[in-house]
């Protein structure tokens, strides 16, 4: 803000007012969203998994809620004419000044951010009016509470075992754990091999987050080894065994396994922060490559990774000078998708019209991508960021993409002066398409890709369907491949409940002139699947059938889907579990619970693929 923005004296009440308004607005957000955090423990204490779901689908919705709370109040109490540009410079300066003993300055920003752009028109969002770049620090705030962001142990006083069983009881968690001295000697076990001799150096330390991270069955204790200048950073689950008691499932430590964790294809976590900065902070120098925005959306906080998301975007633009140009892959006839090669993320627009067989709408395709943002993603959906009125450089972008946006949807494309301005549109983590994949394996002659894209589809399929999830439309070029070899889908527009599709067998024809006929013989309702067909647009390719058939091939049956139709409508929650089966420390025996049967290809280790269209990905 340059020196003629500042008022000379901050005069006005409506200013003080408002801010003061928009923080009480905030502070309401912030104590519900930490309040739902604060009851996943007690969910998790009971096994009450589909009030956990629903809180945390629930939760979600808190932040626009809130907004709309805020600028509700504010259109009833002042006229426009009252908002003058003084008004607004002035109610900018109040907030800051009310943030500085704040413990999440960067959310309460963010917060002012949604309230004035939901009030203001676009050519006001500057840096006079909104924070375009953080003003509040958010370095070195300390908890008020008696709960720091994270504890210390050392483990050469007391030995790492007695370290360990401190680490988990200190989480107070109100259930029996089945064999807590047994999982802990495991633990320890694997933390000796990762950690390595100096285990019990006066200088080695344990770091662990105060708070458990809970999703769905599980809870994760957080936490990393540090001796000198390195540092190993583990996960530990806690699950329930089926009969009421608690174990501890398994040590991730690998980097690889840890970032799939905390990927952008599952539900995010619930966490009680006082301080989220800090737990962000410290989850970086577990993640180090994974941007800060998208840290703060597994947290729960989603419209603050939007934020810094846009301003990494906006960084990326100053420092680049490519052009943005239409994604590869084979166009969709909903989506028009495009993609700046330097940057890892593709742009979705939502056409104006859809030719045959499409029968949709705008609206009824904004509903799906809302149940994606709101259901359970179980790894193998990837979550999107949704924008309102965003603006490019129109000298940035390709003429083949200006005609193809004016072509497909000239009602959400502004041109002003120099920019492009989108009113509506998706971003979402860039992959490549798996029919790509799939078809420069085969032209690389590597069966060993192949097979491993198929055992991934199928796998990617059967734990969407336990999450309730039916794709609807199961082609390849509807599912990406990530830098970690995971097959996940990324086009929602025909998706459905499982429980609201029909699985039926093909009905033996009649006579041979139903045989014979180019259309079916039989009636076919909205809802109808018929697994039995999938194969004759997915498996004409030799290889590829190969593999499916020798891993998936239950895929084509009604048996497989109806049966677990059926296992959702009696209300059984599934075992879905974010890391490798093998590395479990055992097979638990659930009475409430049948585990999907994954496969793993012969290789343990993907096999790689490189491509230039994949260099700029982040961890996963």
């Amino acid at each position: 803000m340059t020196q003629a923005a500042f008022p000379k004296l901050l005069s006005s009440q409506i200013a003080f007012d408002i801010a003061r308004t928009i923080l009480d607005g905030f502070d309401k957000h912030y104590r519900l969203f930490r309040q739902t955090s604060q009851r996943a423990k007690r969910h998790f204490e009971t096994g009450a998994w589909a009030v956990a779901q629903q809180a945390a689908r629930e939760r979600i919705g808190f932040y626009d809620q809130r907004v709309q709370e805020c600028v509700q109040a504010l259109e009833d109490e002042y006229s426009h004419s009252e908002l003058t540009d003084e008004v607004w410079r002035e109610l900018k300066l109040h907030y800051i000044g009310m943030l500085s003993d704040y413990k999440q300055p960067e959310l309460a920003e963010s917060f002012f951010n949604s309230v004035c752009c939901n009030i203001l028109h676009r050519t006001y969002f500057h840096n006079d009016f909104i924070f375009v770049r953080p003003v509040v620090s958010t370095e070195y705030i300390e908890t008020e509470e008696l709960l720091p962001t994270y504890r210390v142990y050392y483990p050469h006083v007391d030995g790492l075992r007695f370290t360990l069983e401190r680490v988990v009881t200190n989480f107070q968690l109100d259930t029996k754990f089945a064999n807590l001295d047994g999982d802990i000697a495991q633990v320890e076990a694997r933390l000796k091999l990762f950690f390595g001799p100096d285990t019990l150096e006066p200088n080695h330390q344990i770091q662990v987050l105060s708070s458990l991270f809970y999703r769905n069955k599980g809870a994760y204790i957080v936490g990393k080894g540090i001796n000198g200048n390195r540092e190993y950073p583990f996960v530990v689950p806690i699950l329930h065994n089926g009969q009421g008691e608690l174990v501890l499932d398994t040590v991730l430590y690998e980097q690889e396994q840890i970032a799939i964790l905390f990927s952008f294809t599952r539900a995010y976590f619930l966490v009680d922060m006082e301080v989220p900065s800090a737990y962000v902070q410290f989850l970086r120098s577990l993640l180090p490559r994974k941007p800060r925005s998208e840290i703060y959306t597994i947290l729960g906080l989603q419209k603050q990774g939007k934020t810094l998301f846009y301003r990494d975007y906006l960084q990326h633009l100053k420092h680049t000078s490519d052009r943005f140009e239409i994604a590869p892959g084979i166009r969709g006839l909903v989506m028009l998708v495009f993609a700046l090669p330097s940057f890892p993320y593709v742009f979705k627009v939502i056409k104006d019209f859809f030719p045959a067989p499409k029968e949709t709408t705008r609206a009824q395709i904004k509903e799906k991508y809302l149940l994606v943002k709101n259901h359970d993603r179980v790894g193998r959906m990837a979550d999107t960021l949704e924008y309102s009125n965003v603006a490019f450089p129109l000298a940035r972008f390709s003429e083949e993409l200006i005609a193809e946006l004016m072509h497909h949807a000239p009602s959400l494309v502004e041109i002003e002066a120099s920019q492009i301005i989108l009113r509506h549109l998706y971003i979402e983590r860039r992959m490549v398409p798996l029919n790509i994949f799939l078809s420069k394996a085969e032209q690389a002659g590597n069966d060993a890709l192949i097979e491993h894209g198929v055992v991934e589809y199928g796998n990617a399929i059967k734990e969407l369907v336990v999450a309730n999830i039916f794709p609807g439309d199961m082609l390849y070029k509807n599912f990406g491949v990530t830098r970690h070899g995971r097959v996940v889908f990324y086009d929602y527009d025909e998706i459905e409940y499982i429980t609201d599709c029909n699985f039926r067998d093909i009905p033996q024809p009649r006579n041979e002139e139903d045989e014979m006929s180019a259309e079916p013989w039989y009636s076919i309702g909205k809802h109808d699947v018929f697994p039995e067909q999938f194969g004759v647009f997915l498996l004409g390719n030799a290889k590829i059938r190969k593999a499916f058939m020798a891993h998936h091939a239950d895929l084509l049956t009604r048996d497989f889907w109806q049966a677990r139709k059926q296992r959702i409508l009696d209300g059984f929650i599934e075992d879905v579990y974010p890391y490798p089966q093998q590395i479990r420390f055992c097979n638990l025996a659930s009475s409430t619970s049948t585990p999907i049967t994954l496969t793993t290809p012969a290789s343990a280790t993907p096999p790689v693929y490189t491509s230039p269209y994949m260099e700029n990905l982040h961890n996963e």
